[in-house]
């Protein structure tokens, strides 16, 4: 789900490993094709395959689900069989199909609702919580133009729509709720906040991007020349981006796995969305004092991604008096997928233990 953060969000964990290398290719649509060697003609030719659609990631997902299952990663060698775990798609009201996931511990009701949780899904519903997550429009398995947000507030309002109903349920009326945003998807938390500021128990914010890291957005003179280019080609890929996934990776090892994420957005980001991303990291910079509900916030030190000091900034200005700022050492963007595995499980257990005690602080007597 996250634009800024090719993460990966598979169920089981298989005994198959292949050897991967990417190689740079000019291709007509110039996106970085992705080589997995050890695989066939067919399914390199569906890794290849233009994934502009919803049909052509779907089509890519399931043909690569068992070699994804593979992946060597420790988020993946958790046990799934205790869970109870449904997909769906659903069309919203603007007509868009819309793919979700949900997660529930299989014996025990859960203690609160979570939405936005890829990759640690399992995690947190091996832990007692009922956790949902939804592909935004244009993203994995969801319809639209892969990679293109032509409004985030639209975006933000589908996000609102899906969760409120899920929230709506009878079974979930009555349990505390928590927003999870890793990334982007914490300007998209942040954003669905100030939408409805009295709806959610608490957020918790991975690495959220309240601001683009200068490292990675164009000299000043750039970007006002790509802005204007947007007005009238929105949906062009030129937008000049350095290899996420080398800059928010410490662990090497796990920087090869990005290429089995097969239906990641792998282009230059489109301009429309990068003017999007833009505006969006603004304006929330200039509301952090309008942020009222319990934080957690987590960020790496070493992250040259998403901006740790406007991390800190949250937590300064936020007007919630329940807020917690965790930094880790040497820690870089992709604190649940790219870091080593002591890095990550502190993460995950700094993440439940705060939901834990906000979960029974808000649970009704």
């Amino acid at each position: 789900m996250n634009f800024l953060c090719k993460g990966w969000n598979f169920d089981r964990n298989l005994d198959f490993r292949v050897r991967v290398s990417v190689q740079k290719k000019n291709r007509r649509n110039k996106r970085e094709a992705m080589r997995i060697e050890g695989i066939d003609n067919e399914l390199q030719k569906i890794l290849d395959a233009n994934m502009d659609e919803a049909p052509a990631r779907r089509h890519a997902r399931e043909a690569f689900k068992e070699i994804q299952l593979g992946i060597d990663h420790c988020l993946l060698k958790l046990p799934y069989e205790r869970l109870k775990i449904k997909e769906l798609y659903e069309v919203n009201s603007r007509g868009v199909e819309i793919f979700s996931k949900s997660w529930f511990p299989e014996t025990s009701p859960p203690k609160a609702v979570v939405c936005f949780c890829h990759g640690i899904a399992r995690k947190l519903a091996l832990s007692g919580y009922g956790v949902f997550a939804m592909d935004y429009p244009g993203f994995g398995l969801s319809e639209g133009l892969h990679g293109y947000i032509p409004s985030f507030d639209r975006l933000v309002d589908d996000v609102v729509e899906h969760f409120s109903k899920v929230k709506e349920k009878k079974d979930y009326q009555s349990l505390p709720s928590f927003l999870f945003g890793q990334s982007m998807g914490g300007a998209v938390a942040l954003k669905v906040h100030l939408k409805q500021p009295n709806a959610w128990d608490g957020a918790i914010l991975l690495a959220p991007m309240c601001k683009i890291a200068e490292d990675m957005s164009p000299p000043w003179l750039v970007k006002q020349i790509l802005i204007g280019v947007a007005k009238f080609f929105p949906k062009e890929k030129l937008v000049p981006q350095k290899d996420i996934a080398e800059m928010g990776f410490r662990d090497l090892k796990k920087r090869e796995l990005t290429p089995y994420n097969a239906i990641a957005y792998k282009d230059k980001p489109r301009l429309g969305t990068a003017v999007e991303l833009l505006g969006t990291t603004q304006e929330i910079e200039r509301r952090l004092e309008e942020i009222s509900l319990p934080l957690l916030i987590l960020h790496g030190e070493d992250d040259v991604v998403t901006d740790p000091s406007v991390s800190k900034a949250l937590c300064e200005r936020a007007s919630s008096s329940d807020k917690k700022l965790r930094l880790y050492k040497d820690a870089c963007h992709a604190l649940l997928e790219g870091e080593p595995d002591e890095v990550i499980f502190q993460v995950l257990d700094d993440i439940i233990y705060w939901l834990d005690e906000h979960s029974f602080k808000n649970t009704p007597c």
